[in-house]
């Protein structure tokens, strides 16, 4: 199934409405919430990832309520020759993205099942995870 990963931004004119209930029900696709914020004035930021064959529609189905939508320009990347495989991430990482392979004891990053929530950035001693834009 085709999966996209996309920024929706939103202002406190359409907080109240069920959009993402009718992006799920009426398009049928599988929402993953990666990140959200609404802030005092109920403005709000979304990261979300998108699975399923109507992504297409259901992105024009945003745009018509008023929600800026944008794919999402931000990844996780694993710099390989900083990696000492310490495994400090391995264990914080939510999704598994991060995991020890064995025999080997490697720390390897499966970015396909990142959520890009920044937790592995804090925690590795020695920088290896980095932000890409």
């Amino acid at each position: 199934m085709p999966r996209k990963k996309i920024i929706l931004r939103f202002g406190k004119d359409i907080a109240d409405r069920p959009i993402i209930y009718r992006l799920v029900k009426d398009y049928d696709l599988i929402i993953n919430i990666l990140k959200a914020n609404v802030d005092q004035n109920k403005e709000g930021v979304m990261v979300l990832e998108l699975t399923g064959d109507n992504c297409d529609p259901g992105l024009k189905y945003l745009k018509e309520q008023g929600v800026k939508v944008q794919p999402l320009a931000e990844e996780v990347f694993r710099n390989e020759e900083k990696c000492t495989s310490c495994g400090a991430c391995t264990d914080i990482c939510p999704s598994g993205a991060l995991y020890i392979e064995r025999p080997s004891m490697e720390v390897k990053f499966n970015s396909d099942n990142c959520i890009v929530c920044q937790i592995c950035l804090k925690v590795c001693p020695v920088k290896a995870m980095e932000v890409r834009f």
